[in-house]
């Protein structure tokens, strides 16, 4: 989970890119489950911008779908 200083950094990322793997992982807990908004504190945008660059980065097999 991202604190307010590291939340507004990187908020101020124009672009979510699913190759990207250690900014991703900020967002899923230790059972490798999308974070809710709430928990993240992303606008909605960003938030879906991030949960679809996790689900390429699953599909691609940089991420895992579940935790072991």
């Amino acid at each position: 989970m991202a604190h307010q200083s590291e939340r507004e950094e990187i908020e101020h990322k124009k672009f979510v890119d699913y190759k990207d793997i250690p900014y991703l992982r900020q967002f899923t807990n230790t059972h490798a489950k999308i974070l809710g908004k709430k928990r993240t504190g992303m606008t909605s945008m960003k938030q879906r911008e991030i949960a679809n660059a996790i689900k390429r980065a699953r599909y691609m097999g940089l991420l895992p779908y579940l935790a072991a």
